[in-house]
């Protein structure tokens, strides 16, 4: 226990450092802010880096099991009516807990943090039962894509403009810490409903739940109209430091309290009825559930105190001065700071290579995850400061991903898709956003429009970096075979570098 929580110690601390170092460096340089707000961050800093190691080691301990056993156990249901409304309750009380859509939506004065959370779980969990679907009938997940992004389009042209960034933003911030571990668990459980399927059932399921969220924020778009859009710049606290921590403590201690409830609500009712665990499991889980909800208080908690505003007050300043053009260059910085800390992306890379048996390396993959992600971050802040509609950028880019999974092998796009999802981690949401947020309201920009949806631009770069790679890797094989001589009995199979790795992995 205690070595897993010092792992989980170290990937946070990677995670939040590097921010913290910008921040530092850039005030003893660039910008001047004063000590107090300089103590707060730091203060809030250390606070983060213990709650997302008491969060993630509670997440294996009682989320991934949790998951995977109520989904296996759903997977054998004789009540199909019943266990997707199951599924329905569980993707919506999932992300209702998830830290990072909380977030977002205390940034939004004008749209109740009630309702737009509730639409965006909502889409999820419409968009789980979907999953199940896709399995249990073996449709293709490109297929679901393509329909599913062609409506989000669709309905873009319908709905507000001031809602389009913000609902592709809600579709990345939906996966974060809580959501991703515990429905790929679902995934896997429910994936045991059909073991014939030729699509790769553990793939997709988080890439599938991003559609719903973007979805229901465009209906929201169309039926609500907010009376004002500005969500302004938050100074950070100017009073006595230990003073705004503690006054803030008993409101995130309670919200925390009041997400985790129906959820733990809806385990015991499948422990007491279906899963029927042993008293030693209970209890484990139970641990689990406590450093969980313990490590969420401390994310949450000094997000909203010290770094959130940190973020906005830092963007406001840059933004302020002279030469703020320093912001282009210093964007591709951040956004290759960000997703290089993102433990989940190591992860990610570390299945890769071993699920191609070396053929697609981690060197290779971190080189497409990185370079993208950077690139996102300086364009996203060029359309900010050039205030250019993110319609130039969100429909070519998508309108290219969704080209290619027809060209690509399957493996590439379920990877790029999964890979655009976990892209999009804490750090992004907690500075990235706020950072835009405070670049645009000082250039006098409108912040719906122009301020968000720096998070889509993130979680939209690796659909294209990975598969432009999948596709080079695709023509290079084929260039290959061609050249090497083989027996005409083996001419059906190529051979050379998918020897490392299984053909149906880049045959389709």
């Amino acid at each position: 226990m205690l070595k897993n929580l010092f792992n989980k110690f170290r990937d946070s601390f990677f995670a939040v450092f590097p921010i913290t170092a910008i921040v530092l460096l850039l005030s003893l340089t660039l910008v001047e802010i004063d000590k107090q707000t300089i103590i707060a961050f730091v203060i809030s800093s250390f606070m983060i880096i213990i709650g997302m190691s008491l969060f993630t080691l509670g997440v294996d301990l009682s989320m991934l099991p949790m998951g995977e056993s109520i989904g296996a156990s759903l997977s054998e249901s004789k009540k199909p009516y019943l266990m997707l409304i199951v599924l329905f309750i569980l993707g919506f009380l999932i992300t209702i807990s998830e830290p990072d859509l909380q977030v977002l939506a205390e940034q939004l004065y004008s749209i109740p943090t009630p309702l737009l959370m509730s639409m965006i779980a909502g889409g999820v969990g419409v968009f789980l039962i979907l999953y199940y679907l896709k399995v249990f009938f073996n449709i293709k997940l490109s297929y679901i894509l393509i329909i599913g992004y062609a409506a989000i389009f669709i309905l873009a042209i319908f709905a507000s403009d001031n809602f389009m960034p913000l609902a592709f933003d809600s579709g990345g911030v939906m996966t974060g810490p809580m959501t991703v571990p515990f429905l790929m668990a679902l995934g896997i459980g429910i994936s045991t409903v059909k073991r014939s399927s030729k699509d790769n059932d553990s793939f997709g399921i988080i890439s599938l739940c991003t559609i719903g969220p973007i979805l229901m924020v465009m209906l929201l778009g169309l039926i609500y109209t907010p009376q004002n859009f500005s969500t302004g710049v938050q100074d950070a606290p100017n009073s006595n430091i230990l003073m705004q921590f503690v006054y803030q403590a008993p409101k995130y201690f309670k919200d925390v309290a009041i997400a985790f409830a129906p959820l733990i609500v809806v385990f015991a009712i499948f422990q007491i009825f279906v899963l029927k665990f042993p008293k030693t499991k209970v209890i484990k889980l139970s641990v689990g559930l406590i450093y969980t909800y313990i490590g969420l208080v401390l994310f949450l908690w000094p997000v909203n105190v010290g770094f959130f505003p940190v973020g906005k007050l830092l963007g406001a300043k840059l933004a302020a001065l002279p030469y703020n053009w320093i912001l282009i260059p210093l964007g591709f910085i951040i956004g290759l700071v960000v997703i290089l800390a993102e433990p989940t992306v190591h992860i990610l890379i570390k299945q890769v290579e071993e699920l191609t048996g070396g053929a697609v390396s981690k060197k290779i993959m971190l080189i497409c995850l990185t370079l993208g992600v950077a690139v996102s971050v300086m364009l996203s802040i060029i359309r900010i400061m050039a205030e250019i509609s993110i319609w130039y950028f969100l429909l070519p880019g998508y309108f290219i991903a969704l080209l290619l999974t027809f060209f690509v092998p399957s493996i590439f796009t379920s990877i790029a898709f999964d890979s655009g999802s976990i892209s999009s981690g804490p750090m992004t949401v907690t500075f990235i956003m706020p950072f835009a947020i405070g670049i645009c309201a000082v250039l006098g920009g409108n912040i719906m429009q122009y301020a968000f949806g720096i998070v889509a631009m993130v979680s939209m770069a690796p659909l294209l970096t990975i598969q432009a790679f999948g596709l080079v890797y695709k023509i290079k094989l084929k260039e290959k075979t061609k050249k090497k001589e083989i027996p005409e009995a083996q001419q059906a199979q190529p051979s050379g570098i998918e020897e490392t790795e299984p053909l149906d992995l880049i045959n389709e």
